[in-house]
């Protein structure tokens, strides 16, 4: 990247991060998107029966992080000769938090493109801790009041694309009072979901069960039962 386009990256960010941090956020609700790059087409590879997408949580290198592999281990593990598929959403996941927006956009096109190009699939979203806000944010009922929409995003996640998806499975996710220090607001998880969803918070959790702070028990999902928790959840639905 030379000077001038980090500049301009850093300028979209900035522009993120000002007045609208979750107006990016809430934008990457939108079920309309011009492309929708990362899916099997008809004349690529078959589809599988089940595919995950998976948001990581802060500072874990790309890929679908700790918590999230291990997750997709056990939900494979209940899958008999039934494909499974993952994809772990493309984002910083940095404490940089408005560039939470840039894995809400992606979530949302990769879930996109599967209900199009493979309708026949169970699609499967999750997230750890900022993931599971991504993931929240893109099941999300409505555009939070407050927050801008830009030109082109028609509204939150679409019926049509939401009776796509079997399960979700979220894991720490950030309290009100939590996200609400970054300016960012609730995690709410859309009505057409709900039902659908299983949101683990560890006991002695800060981060999700309300306070904030500093918790070390938020960094131990990945070792508890928990991955084993939500993919029975997810197995009774998808398989």
């Amino acid at each position: 990247m030379n000077t001038s386009d980090g500049r301009a990256a850093r300028g979209r960010r900035g522009r993120l991060a000002s007045g609208a941090l979750l107006g990016a956020l809430a934008s990457a609700l939108g079920g309309t998107l011009a492309v929708f790059p990362g899916a099997p087409s008809a004349a690529a590879d078959p589809c599988p029966d089940v595919d995950v997408t998976f948001a990581r949580g802060t500072t874990e290198p790309p890929g679908l992080g700790s918590v999230g592999q291990a997750f997709v281990n056990e939900v494979r593990a209940r899958a008999g000769s039934r494909t499974v598929t993952d994809y772990a959403v493309n984002y910083p996941a940095s404490n940089d938090f408005p560039t939470a927006s840039d894995g809400v956009i992606d979530a949302m096109n990769h879930v996109n493109a599967m209900a199009a190009n493979c309708p026949n699939t169970k699609l499967v979203l999750g997230g750890s801790s900022q993931g599971a806000a991504v993931i929240g944010y893109v099941t999300g009922p409505a555009i939070p009041p407050g927050y801008i929409v830009p030109e082109g995003i028609n509204g939150p996640m679409s019926a049509q694309t939401a009776q796509h998806i079997a399960a979700v499975a979220l894991f720490g996710t950030p309290s009100d009072g939590v996200v609400s220090t970054i300016g960012a607001p609730p995690v709410v998880i859309g009505p057409l979901v709900a039902d659908k969803t299983i949101n683990i918070c560890l006991p002695g959790d800060l981060i999700c069960a309300g306070g904030g702070g500093i918790s070390l028990v938020h960094g131990n999902y990945a070792r508890t039962e928990a991955p084993v928790e939500a993919a029975d959840f997810v197995a009774q639905r998808v398989f």
